[in-house]
């Protein structure tokens, strides 16, 4: 009851009393809603007539030039969504910051596809009769920034051009060999319902259509020289009627900070107050037999971690703009000295520093992963010789790599797990874990999983079993989300999967693996949390599941999955959805239960409300006192939320 009493305060205090009309918008909780049987409140100009039927506003012209419909909203930052059907010929458009003056009005307009024009977007001039005097195509601009500044024309020649990103989203470099997916069709449907989203903020128009980049390519330049505030408008024009459903408005410009909470179960302690990676490691740095804790270019000395010292030259990143290059750290005594070493991240990249044995200064650095590409590395003992290996995607393909024992400091000796094609579509998502019960590790991706093969097979690619472990993502880039758990959710003996579905969009999910009489593999999907237009248990909704873990967080002897929102992850923009949601982090209670589908359900419990997860989240006993600990490095800073025993134990009703 805490976690539905904290998330119905948030709600209440950020967006008002409102109730969600089943199928709204997936990507933002509105400020208004259109459920009304009249459009008399609103103002009409031009040539159409608008009525409303059943909660949805429909416009027909009287002639070709048609009509507006003004909503009398006035905002500046604005995010817009709706379904729209157009009929019989019809022309339909949107307006954003439509402002009147003596001389007519001007606005930021969205011409939406009607089977013969393409979505296309325009600085607009109308006449005082709402006809239709200039239009400007906008230009290209986008990206992961919040506002667009043009690259600045050298001297007594050409600049570069104008350029950013059109889509939320990167580039689409086709799908892996076998790939479960298929590349959903975001192009608008004749006589179909549409779905529209776009969002004008600062200077940039972002618009999707079905949730997806096609409607990208309008993407533009919104500077305020063209319209900096006003309502928000419908068009339509040409013959035939349009029909917008589920009209949906959000101020952008408004932001509510919710009071902070922290669950019962923990207590929260800061370590670092900037942004200096997204990711944390323990281990016994200083040779104390204590558990130390590093992330980015520090290690935390135990037990109480308010000493600390640099692995290399610290430096803040600036959340606004700016990505940590620290994405992942992980610790282990590579070089067999008895003194731990560390591998961070540097981008992609990883290197070993080796522990100096006490001295201080900073470590010797040296450069043993270099082909990494995905945002996220596993490190798991894979051919069983007691060292932790890497799991990664590099090179095109998804791979292990393994220290050299005679050569620790040298590049890692790197294997291929799946054969080419793995490129920018797969940067998110991987796991390691025994799912067909040979006492073997495989490797697990969003695209399914491949089986480890028996010690003395030549090396080559381990055989593939294709299965759709992800969701295609709205970005349109990569599927996948953070470290998937494989474990035994139902107890009936079988590794199943946890995962989060996209790390830069929506969706929490098991899969229930099933097997046939022949012993065949197969998996059952069974959705954990969605989107802001499903039902969730508890009512918790957050996107950007980029980080995650597994442990026994309750004591009850059943692994449960620790999760949280990477707040900015692709920096201060609009590029994923809800971005300025609140920095949650939450575990999900495994429960097995047979009446729920699959044998188990999951149960949230917030942990905290103002940090998030950052690439990974560190589940430990720091303190070894029986309780589980769990360690996160955000944009926020770096957070120790420490397990209490006495509740921790107790199993939650």
């Amino acid at each position: 009851m805490q976690n539905r009493t904290v998330y119905r305060a948030v709600a209440l205090a950020i967006f008002g009393l409102l109730m969600r009309p089943a199928a709204a918008n997936r990507n933002f909780v509105p400020d208004w809603t259109f459920k009304g049987s009249s459009v008399a409140a609103f103002r009409t100009l031009g040539d159409a007539d608008w009525t409303a039927q059943n909660g949805e506003i429909v416009g027909k012209p009287r002639s070709a030039a048609g009509g507006w419909l003004i909503l009398d909203r006035p905002l500046q930052d604005v995010e817009f969504a709706s379904t729209y059907l157009c009929t019989g010929g019809c022309r339909a458009g949107l307006m954003l910051r439509m402002k009147s003056s003596d001389e007519g009005i001007q606005g930021i307009y969205v011409a939406l596809p009607d089977g013969e024009h393409p979505a296309a977007t325009f600085a607009l001039k109308l006449d005082p009769q709402g006809r239709e005097i200039s239009r400007e195509p906008l230009h290209p601009a986008g990206g992961m920034v919040r506002e667009y500044v043009p690259p600045a024309t050298p001297p007594g020649g050409r600049g570069p051009g104008r350029a950013g990103g059109r889509g939320r989203g990167f580039m689409f470099r086709g799908l892996p060999p076998d790939s479960p997916y298929t590349r959903p069709d975001y192009s608008y449907r004749p006589n179909e319902w549409n779905p529209l989203e776009a969002i004008l903020d600062a200077n940039i128009l972002r618009v999707w259509l079905h949730d997806g980049p096609e409607a990208g390519a309008t993407n533009g330049e919104a500077d305020e020289q063209f319209a900096n505030y006003g309502p928000v408008a419908l068009y339509v024009g040409g013959a035939g009627e349009v029909r917008f459903k589920q009209v949906e408005l959000k101020d952008l410009g408004r932001r509510v900070l919710p009071e902070e909470e922290v669950s019962s179960r923990f207590r929260m302690q800061r370590i670092n107050d900037f942004y200096y990676g997204w990711s944390a490691a323990a281990a016994d740095i200083n040779h104390d037999g204590i558990l130390d804790i590093i992330s980015g270019p520090f290690y935390y000395l135990g037990p109480d971690y308010k000493v600390s010292r640099e692995i290399y030259l610290s430096k803040t990143s600036d959340v606004s703009s700016q990505l940590t290059p620290a994405m992942v750290n992980f610790a282990y005594d590579y070089t067999g000295d008895g003194w731990p070493d560390v591998l961070i991240s540097h981008g992609r990249a990883m290197s070993l520093y080796v522990n100096p044995r006490g001295e201080p200064r900073r470590w010797d650095k040296y450069d043993v992963l270099p082909t990494i590409m995905s945002e996220i590395a596993v490190f798991k003992d894979v051919d069983g010789d007691g060292k932790p290996d890497a799991v990664f995607v590099g090179g095109g393909a998804v791979c292990w790599a393994s220290s050299d024992p005679a050569n620790p400091t040298a590049p890692w000796i790197v294997h291929k797990v799946s054969k080419d094609g793995y490129f920018t579509n797969a940067q998110h998502g991987l796991g390691v874990g025994d799912i067909n019960g040979d006492g073997r590790p495989d490797i697990v991706s969003p695209y399914g999983w491949w089986e480890q093969p028996p010690k003395g097979t030549a090396e080559g690619p381990w055989p593939y079993h294709p299965v759709a472990l992800g969701r295609w993502p709205r970005a349109g880039g990569s599927v996948g989300g953070a470290e998937m758990g494989v474990y035994d959710v139902n107890g009936d003996g079988l590794n199943d999967v946890v995962t989060s579905l996209e790390a830069h969009g929506w969706g929490l999910a098991w899969f229930e693996q099933k097997r046939d009489a022949g012993g065949n593999i197969s998996f059952v999907e069974h959705m954990i949390m969605d989107d802001y237009s499903t039902k969730n248990p508890g009512n918790v909704t957050f996107s950007e599941l980029h980080g995650a873990a597994v442990a026994d967080v309750d004591g009850d002897g059943v692994p449960d999955f620790i999760v949280g929102k990477r707040v900015f992850s692709h920096q201060e923009s609009y590029t994923d959805p809800d971005p300025y949601g609140p920095g949650v982090l939450y575990w999900f209670r495994t429960v097995r239960d047979p009446k729920a589908p699959g044998g188990a359900r999951f149960v949230p419990e917030l942990i905290h409300n103002r940090s998030g997860a950052g690439s990974t989240v560190l589940a430990v006993d720091l303190n070894k006192d029986g309780a589980m600990d769990i360690v996160t490095s955000t944009n926020r800073g770096t957070f120790i939320f420490w397990g209490k025993p006495a509740v921790k134990n107790r199993v939650a009703k």
